[in-house]
């Protein structure tokens, strides 16, 4: 308010300034009767102007009324234009929402019916091979394919239901199957559904399996002909016992079973198989010859004392030398050292004694290394034929996948083979290689207690001999 008061009052002078100016004397330029000057009101201009100033504030004041109400209708009108923008938007979404999961379901119900035709495609395409492989050629004629989904559905299962019943019964029929030597034969086939047959003939009955390309022949494994059982069934008997062969499909052939050898076993192994035989049957060899080596030095040590103690007791040396000389082995050679030394000191004495010991050791010892190191690889062997084995069967897998057993069968063999040939050449090897080693030390402590026992005699002789001198 002072701010407006302020201008108000600046604004007053401003406007009497030219009143004042023109009530102003002018200069005299001669004396003139005066003139009673007009009287002029400050305050009257200052009220003028500033009613003019309150007309205008109010003028301004209404104006900017008028404008705050247009813009008050204004906002509201636009409000209003929002919301109903907003909520046509809203109503847009859900309709959109709705119109999407209906399409979805819509999506989701082609998918299924898409689902439901192909599982019905494949079923008849599995009913057709399967009713083919009986002889019903229904489903490959054109007048199945003119019928709708559900029509050939009935006409499948009437088939399935029909072919269920005839297959459920044994069937007799006339034809011809092979006998096991080849020879073609004409009789009664009779038929147990389609996984079993029997085949009845002057010449030769029993039951049939498939011999490839639809044919049939006798089954000649031992005690599996059926003869018996094939006769009975023609005469509309029940056999009992029932012998039967079960196959699968008329079309592939039924090997006969492979007879299995202990070469064929072996042979499965492959090289590395007889790479372990070969060092088993080396290791067979020096156990042999160890166990002859063994039987030499190891003769009897009781009859080599009994004959030396009796020259020992006479202090004749030589005549006992001579009685060791008549046996053989190492006990004897180990003896016969410690008698030529037996005027030594019993230091140096037992010195002599035990590097006779260790000079038969040697040969006591021929051959048990080698025997161990064959019990040791040939498990080694094993495995290495065991990861060759499944290397194969992982590359046939990559090639050819796992559908046919056979292929991975050669694979296999080589693996389980090879370990088993390892294992039967070193668990003997171990065992024969250890016993032997246990026989050789058996060996040298009689070598040992012999010496000894003639030491001590040949010392108890000299004894006597000073005790009697004395």
């Amino acid at each position: 308010m002072n701010g407006l008061r302020g201008m108000i009052m600046a604004m007053a002078l401003c406007v009497a300034a030219p009143l004042l100016a023109q009530t102003a004397p002018p200069t005299p330029a001669a004396p003139a009767p005066a003139a009673a000057p007009p009287a002029v009101s400050l305050e009257q201009a200052y009220k003028k102007e500033y009613a003019y100033l309150q007309a205008q504030k109010r003028e301004l004041s209404a104006r900017v009324a008028q404008t705050r109400d247009a813009l008050e209708r204004d906002r509201g009108a636009l409000q209003n234009q929002i919301n109903a923008l907003e909520s046509r938007l809203l109503a847009a979404k859900s309709q959109a929402e709705a119109l999407s999961d209906e399409l979805a379901r819509g999506g989701e119900q082609a998918q299924a019916a898409a689902d439901n035709r192909e599982l019905v495609n494949v079923t008849i395409d599995q009913a057709r091979a399967t009713l083919a492989g009986f002889g019903d050629e229904t489903l490959k004629q054109a007048e199945f394919a003119t019928l709708d989904a559900s029509q050939q559905l009935a006409r499948v299962f009437t088939l399935a239901a029909r072919t269920v019943r005839d297959f459920s019964r044994l069937r007799s029929e006339t034809g011809t199957f092979y006998r096991a030597d080849g020879t073609q034969v004409q009789g009664s086939i009779i038929r147990w559904g389609n996984i079993a047959a029997y085949g009845v003939s002057a010449e030769a009955s029993g039951a049939l399996v498939p011999a490839g390309g639809g044919q049939l022949r006798l089954w000649d494994a031992p005690g599996q002909s059926g003869s018996d059982s094939a006769r009975a069934l023609a005469k509309n008997t029940k056999p009992s016992p029932l012998a039967v062969y079960l196959f699968e499909n008329i079309n592939t052939a039924v090997s006969e079973p492979e007879a299995k050898t202990i070469a064929g076993e072996i042979g499965k192994g492959g090289f590395i198989g007889y790479i372990i035989l070969a060092l088993g049957a080396l290791g067979l060899a020096l156990v042999a010859l160890r166990t002859l080596f063994l039987k030499n030095a190891g003769a009897a040590v009781a009859p080599i004392i009994d004959s030396v103690l009796r020259p020992l007791a006479e202090q004749r040396i030589e005549d006992a030398i001579a009685a060791t000389k008549r046996h053989k082995g190492s006990a004897a050679r180990v003896v016969t050292a410690a008698l030529r030394n037996l005027d030594r000191d019993r230091e140096h004495l037992e010195d002599i004694i035990a590097e006779s010991i260790l000079h038969e050791s040697a040969h006591l010892n021929r051959f048990g290394s080698f025997i161990m190191v064959i019990a040791a690889v040939a498990p080694l062997l094993g495995l290495l034929g065991t990861v060759t084995g499944m290397i194969q069967t992982f590359d046939i897998i990559t090639e050819f996948g796992t559908s046919d057993p056979k292929l991975l069968s050669g694979g296999i063999a080589t693996a389980l083979v090879t370990t088993e040939l390892g294992l039967i050449v070193a668990i003997p090897m171990l065992l024969l290689g250890n016993l032997m080693g246990g026989w050789a030390e058996r060996i040298k402590d009689d070598m040992e207690q012999a010496a000894l026992r003639v030491v001590n005699a040949q010392q108890e002789a000299q004894f006597s001999a000073a005790t009697k001198a004395a």
